[in-house]
Formats: C-alpha cells, structure tokens, sequence
C-alpha cells in the first residue's frame, strides 16, 4: 500500500480493519486458553494461565518487542523515500536479532519463572500451575519473537492482510490443541501452552515463507540473515525507547498484579477473565495507533508534511469512535461476557468492577497511543518513552503506594488508570504539537533548499 497519495483516511481504515481483526482473533484464541482451563480445570488453572503469568510475560518480553516497532519505522520510512536496500538490510538485521533474543528469553523465562512468580506473591494454589505454564511458554519465545519482527515487516510496507490468514490457520490449531489436550488427556495448564507453543510455530513458518517469496525489495533471502550495525543502532535508537517503556508499563502492571494478588485467587480469575474482555478495545485501539505509525512513517520518508495532518485529525477520530464504542459496550455486557469464562458467580462480580472502572474512559488512552505511534514515525521515541513512564507508571505507583494503604479496596486499585490516562494524554498532546512543528520545519526547509 502507497500510504503517501489518494485518500488517507480511506487508506487508514483499510489498513486498520485487517490488523484490528488480527489482533481480535488473537486474543480469541488466546480466550480459548482461558476459558478452556477455566471450564474444565478450575479457577486456580485460569488464574495461572492469566493473570499471574500475562502479567509476567508482558514484563519480559515487551522489552524485546519494543525492537520490532523499530523495524517498522525503519522500514516504513525507507519505503516511503523508496531506499530499497535500506529496507532490504533492515529485513535481514530484524531476522537475525529476533532469533538471537528469542533463545535469550527462552534460557531466561525457563530459569526465572517460579523465582518471579513468587516476588509477585502468587498464591500457593496458583504458583506451581503458573510456574509449569512459564516454561513451556518461553520454550516457543524464539518463534514469538521471529513471528512479530517479520510481520512488522509485512505491516510497514502496508500489507496487514496476510498476517491475518497466518493467525487465522494458526489460530485454529491452537483451539483444536486446547481441546485435545485440556480435555482428553487432562494435561491442564500444560496442554494451554504446548498449544500455543505449536500454533506459533505455524504462524512464524507462515510468515517466513511468505518473504521468502516475496518479490519485493523486504524478500528475505536465509543466507543474507546478518546484523547491520548501522541499522541495529537505528533500530534501538527507535525501538529501545518503545520496549522500555512497555516493560515499565509492565512493572508498574506487576506492583498492581501483586497488590490484587493479595486478594486470593477468585479476585485474580475475575481480574484475568475482565482483561481478556478488555482486550479487544485495547487491540482495535492500539491497531489505529499502529495504523498511525505506519502512516506517518512512510509520510516522513516521502516528506509530505500536510499528510501528517490528516493522519493526526483522522487517527484522532477513528479511535476515539472506536474506544468509546467498544469499551462502552464491554461495560454494559461485562456480565454475560465474563460469564464465558468462568461459571463462578464470584469470580463474574470481581471482573465486572474491573471493567466498570477500565472501560469507559478506555479511549483516552486510545488517543494518546495514536499521537505516541505518530512521533515514533517520525523517528522521536524517546520523549514519548519519557511522558509515558512518568504519566502512567510513575503516577500509578505513586497512587497505589499512597492512597491504597488509606483505602485498600479494588476499587482504589481500579481508578489509578483513568486518572493516569488523563494526565499522560494532556503530556503527550504537547509533546506531539512541538515534534511535528519541528519535523515540518525540516520539511519546509528542504523546499526551499530545493526550489533556489
């Protein structure tokens, strides 16, 4: 897809719609994890399998993922400006780091899992299951991590469509596995993860098949797999700011984890089934934002300044429609959808508190993610990184440290992210407003430059 000409908007949305279905579809998959073990291995299994280990799972691997944002941009940008060759090195560097850090976090997760597990305080009836769940899943981190990196690759040159038919194939075999193995041969929190182990291996399969065939200048051709050092500074420069930042997120998710943890493993079903709810607002959302990044990344590389505009004021729009719509009707079924994952009366009543506080001012951080994704194409990582960290993990942990001691209820929990999303907006709308100023001073520059 040419993301520099025609109508944008119109673009945007096509773009967007395959990647908000992937995603979607991920998550459902990832649900029959959850609903399977919750249905037929009691909520300790759905407990460990969510919200001891996700938690844990997003603290360890956004670090590495962080790097894959990086490849867009990077190859977003080379694309746009048609660098063949930058974007055909950027390929071949982003294959070689992913597997190098896949085997890293496979020795890592393998080794730390229980250690971890019990920093966090998980409960004895959950720990070991979770501790079990850990290790087969960070067997398959090579693959994760070769999956995404190839597919951001996909995704910057505009092609969102056959990721979502690699997910779709991979997707079923792990719903098929789930069955087979939760429920005839009874291996519980083992068989979630073996499934999901095997369903990833698929969809990497998948992906590197199809750049391999590829006909473009992101083929990727196995013997020219090698680090440039050139892009990999580039790479981190862009992509190191965005893994720290989800890994804060991550830590300051961890302290929150452990303070709900304290409440015994019902409160955590409830916790977990409600984030699996939530999911799909946050995945349609962040996939506008991803939109956004793309779009203004290959604008860059173009120099059209007056199409980063419309970027802004559509990507604006889109997810704010798409936040208050979904996270609104998440909140007004939060009952009968959570009853899907547990038939547990208690375990419904815990998640629909959690839903009532995160769901309807969800958009807000629908919008601040959109105006992040834009100064990352850009080639700005860093201020947002540093917004963030400040306005949503620094914010919340000071909220939980000081006023959950005085009220330690939920609910206090629960209310530390609308006001955390309030104050890292109005940060990032301000930090955006001075980047594009800047970015379109360069542009306007250049014109000149190239019109004397």
């Amino acid at each position: 897809m040419d993301m520099t000409t025609g109508s944008l908007p119109k673009k945007m949305v096509q773009y967007a719609l395959p990647f908000m279905a992937t995603g979607a579809l991920q998550l459902m998959f990832n649900m029959a994890d959850v609903v399977v073990v919750g249905r037929f291995a009691g909520h300790e299994a759905l407990a460990a399998v969510g919200g001891s280990t996700g938690t844990l799972i997003n603290l360890i691997i956004n670090l590495f993922m962080g790097l894959s944002v990086g490849v867009s941009v990077l190859i977003s940008q080379y694309y746009g400006a048609d660098n063949r060759e930058g974007v055909s090195q950027t390929v071949h560097t982003a294959a070689c780091v992913s597997l190098v850090c896949g085997l890293i976090l496979a020795v890592f997760g393998v080794l730390m899992a229980r250690p971890l597990l019990a920093a966090m305080g998980s409960p004895d009836d959950v720990i070991d299951l979770a501790a079990l769940y850990l290790r087969i899943y960070f067997l398959g981190a090579p693959v994760l991590l070769i999956y995404n990196f190839l597919s951001a690759v996909l995704r910057a040159v505009g092609d969102t469509k056959r990721p979502l038919v690699y997910l779709s194939i991979s997707g079923v075999v792990n719903v098929a596995l789930n069955l087979l193995l939760v429920i005839v041969f009874d291996l519980g929190v083992a068989g979630v993860a073996i499934a999901t182990v095997v369903s990833e291996t698929i969809s990497t399969y998948l992906v590197v098949q199809c750049l391999r065939h590829s006909d473009g200048c992101y083929r990727l051709q196995l013997r020219r797999i090698k680090i440039n050092g050139a892009k990999l500074r580039s790479m981190i420069q862009i992509g190191l700011p965005a893994g720290i930042q989800g890994s804060l997120f991550s830590i300051s998710n961890v302290i929150i984890q452990s303070h709900i943890n304290a409440f015994g493993s019902l409160v955590i079903a409830g916790n977990t089934a409600a984030q699996n709810v939530e999911g799909f607002t946050y995945i349609a959302m962040n996939s506008i934002a991803q939109t956004a990044m793309a779009f203004t990344g290959q604008n860059t590389g173009a120099g059209n300044a007056k199409n980063l505009r419309t970027v802004l004021w559509f990507g604006t729009v889109f997810v704010t429609v798409v936040g208050i719509t979904l996270g609104g009707l998440s909140c007004l079924f939060s009952q009968p959808l959570l009853h899907i994952f547990s038939p547990e009366e208690t375990v419904v009543q815990n998640g629909a508190l959690r839903m009532l506080y995160l769901c309807l001012p969800y958009f807000l951080l629908g919008i601040s993610d959109v105006f992040v994704g834009m100064m990352r194409g850009m080639g700005y990582s860093l201020c947002p990184m540093l917004l963030s960290i400040g306005g949503i993990c620094g914010l919340r942990l000071a909220w939980i440290y000081i006023m959950f001691p005085l009220y330690p209820t939920l609910s206090v929990i629960y209310l530390s992210y609308g006001i955390s999303w309030v104050v890292t907006l109005i940060m990032q709308a301000v930090a955006l407003a001075i980047v594009l100023h800047k970015v379109m001073s360069v542009f306007n520059a250049k014109a000149e430059r190239s019109t004397v």
